[in-house]
């Protein structure tokens, strides 16, 4: 009996081993991936440089123009939708952990458009210009999908079940479909310049690309994401449901509100400098999952190159296929997230 149990562990040891060597080779095949669609954006414009010129401006020998095309408009931007793409990943890997609905995401729970009516408000009654007020935008965002979660929260809770994950995205698709009504209400009511401004946010045109911006999200994502990965095993024993959960000695609600709360955050950062953007936090935990598996250890950084790729890809492929002009980079990300969402919705059914 001994030596059966000896090799059973042996066996599970080896196991594990295995899964771990086979999760190191996807997550560096994705930082690989990540780093590739960097230089090719880097390379990527209406504006023509080579990977030679690039090369050249990055250690200091660039023309002034190569520097202002590189430093002032590609790279931010870059970074930017990056920074967004692993911000909302996460942040939708987080909801579908803490709610088990695989179709959760904080675009189509009415989080961004949350975050966007706050933007919208302060449009209205301070104008575009005094909105410029960089560091502002994520606090502004924060209040306003922080209120939608909170009521999407309390309807979506079930007493003595806790959420009930069909009636969590019931719920948020109808606050979503109330405060877009409250929008359309008050984009009315704007000036030129006010419009244009709030079309482009709500296309998702990461119309924040400059170096304040990166400035501005930065903080957020540093102070977030390592407390998301702290409570990996938290979204472990989560996902487990709640009376597993509360028999491993969890306090379930309490870590439930804390996590909705990162995740809140790191959604209205993000669409604060990069405008609404649906579907990255429904596309990436999927995808990741089916490389990596659940174990949110490993799941969360896959997650956050997963998303950071989606982005960063959406966003080139936007700027070029149709020059000079450009596609707003929210856009083309739900050319790519609706049919994806349709097939899971169908798959659910079955």
């Amino acid at each position: 009996m001994n030596n059966e149990q000896t090799t059973i562990q042996q066996k599970n040891e080896a196991y594990k081993r295995k899964i771990a060597v086979r999760n190191t080779v996807i997550l560096t095949v994705c930082g690989i991936l990540l780093i590739l669609f960097f230089i090719i954006s880097m390379n990527t414009g209406y504006t023509k440089l080579t990977p030679f010129d690039t090369l050249r401006t990055l250690f200091g020998g660039g023309t002034d123009k190569e520097n202002l095309i590189l430093f002032d408009f590609r790279l931010p931007r870059i970074v930017i939708s990056m920074l967004v793409g692993a911000g909302l990943a996460l942040s939708g890997c987080i909801i579908q952990g803490i709610s088990r609905n695989g179709l959760a995401d904080p675009g189509l729970l009415g989080i961004n458009s949350g975050a966007g009516m706050m933007v919208i408000l302060y449009v209205l009654f301070f104008g575009a210009k005094s909105f410029l007020s960089t560091f502002t935008l994520p606090f502004l965002a924060l209040i306003g999908a922080g209120i939608t979660a909170i009521v999407i929260y309390i309807m979506a809770l079930k007493k003595g079940e806790g959420i009930a994950p069909m009636r969590l995205i019931l719920t948020g698709v109808a606050v979503q479909a109330g405060i877009s009504a409250l929008t359309t209400v008050l984009v009315i009511k704007l000036d030129e310049t006010q419009f244009d401004f709030v079309a482009a946010w709500q296309a998702g045109s990461i119309w924040g690309s400059n170096w304040k911006f990166v400035i501005a999200l930065l903080p957020w994502l540093l102070i977030l994401i390592p407390y998301v990965m702290m409570k990996s095993r938290m979204l472990d024993v989560l996902t487990l449901g709640d009376e597993i959960a509360y028999g491993l000695g969890a306090s379930v609600e309490g870590e439930r509100r804390k996590l909705l709360g990162a995740a809140v955050a790191l959604a209205a950062s993000c669409v604060a400098v990069s405008g609404s953007i649906s579907f990255v936090g429904l596309i990436s935990p999927h995808l990741a999952r089916k490389l990596v598996g659940p174990r949110h250890g490993v799941l969360l950084p896959a997650c956050a190159m997963v998303g950071a790729v989606l982005v960063s890809a959406a966003d080139t492929i936007a700027r070029v296929i149709v020059q000079p002009s450009e596609i707003p980079t929210g856009t083309m990300v739900a050319i790519i997230g609706a049919p994806y969402f349709l097939y899971l919705l169908a798959k659910s059914k079955q």
